[in-house]
């Protein structure tokens, strides 16, 4: 049986998501989680392999098991064997030639900023920290040159490893709640490696006056890393959900 998760977590303690040699990662936790429960030596296959302090309440894994236990009890024998922060939102059958990474999705992300003149303890595990005033409209305005099928080669790390840089975007929103917390809320069929957290940061420094209005489409047309903005920190990104 092939079953897949619905797995939410606080990435601050971990090294993202994928088992590496150096560090303890989501994904180790979570094989040996599935591993204990089943008395076999499983390995799960992750759908988006976020970063070190990076958040998720939805991102996607699978792993095959022969049981007889029902697939939506999996999630309540795993959160037992898991640390607090890593804990299963649900667990159902899918078909066995079912791939979290190569099935056709629409991914979610949001990027957080607290913006106000002092930190708030209460907030700094899973929001930026920015104490300048942003400009939410002149940030939302410049966020929509984004949306569309485009080269974001401007907007991927470079160490980027794909045969191409064209994604889409389906929708991206800039707003500001009564907390000061800043929200870039942008939808997509899939995004390069750190390209949601160098949009946020792009989008910062048009917000903070440090770049003019354009300096998006400008950046977005060059297809150029260094056109664009820094990278964000890692602790105000969330992965919301991946639709399928």
């Amino acid at each position: 049986m092939r079953v897949k998760l619905t797995v939410a977590y606080d990435g601050t303690s971990y090294c993202g998501w994928q088992v590496q040699p150096n560090g303890i990662t989501i994904q180790e936790k979570l094989n040996q989680a599935v591993s204990d429960l089943f008395g076999a030596d499983i390995q799960t296959i992750g759908a988006s392999r976020t970063d070190s302090g990076v958040h998720a309440l939805g991102n996607v894994a699978v792993f095959d098991a022969d049981t007889r236990m029902p697939a939506d009890k999996i999630a309540f024998a795993l959160n037992e064997r898991l640390p607090r922060d890593i804990v299963i939102q649900k667990s159902e059958e899918v078909p066995a030639d079912f791939h979290p990474r190569f099935a056709k999705t629409n991914k979610v992300y949001e990027y957080r900023i607290l913006n106000r003149t002092f930190l708030d303890p209460l907030f700094a595990r899973y929001t930026y920290f920015f104490h300048r005033r942003l400009d939410v409209k002149l940030m939302n305005a410049e966020a929509q040159a984004l949306v569309g099928e485009h080269d974001f080669t401007s907007f991927a790390s470079i160490k980027s490893q794909t045969n191409s840089f064209v994604r889409t975007i389906h929708q991206i929103s800039v707003t500001r709640d009564d907390t000061d917390v800043i929200t870039i809320h942008v939808e997509g069929n899939g995004f390069l490696y750190n390209q949601v957290r160098i949009i946020a940061g792009s989008l910062i420094l048009v917000g903070s006056g440090q770049r003019e209005a354009g300096f998006i489409k400008e950046a977005l047309e060059a297809h150029d890393r260094e056109a664009s903005g820094p990278t964000a920190p890692p602790e105000g990104l969330l992965l919301v959900r991946i639709d399928y």
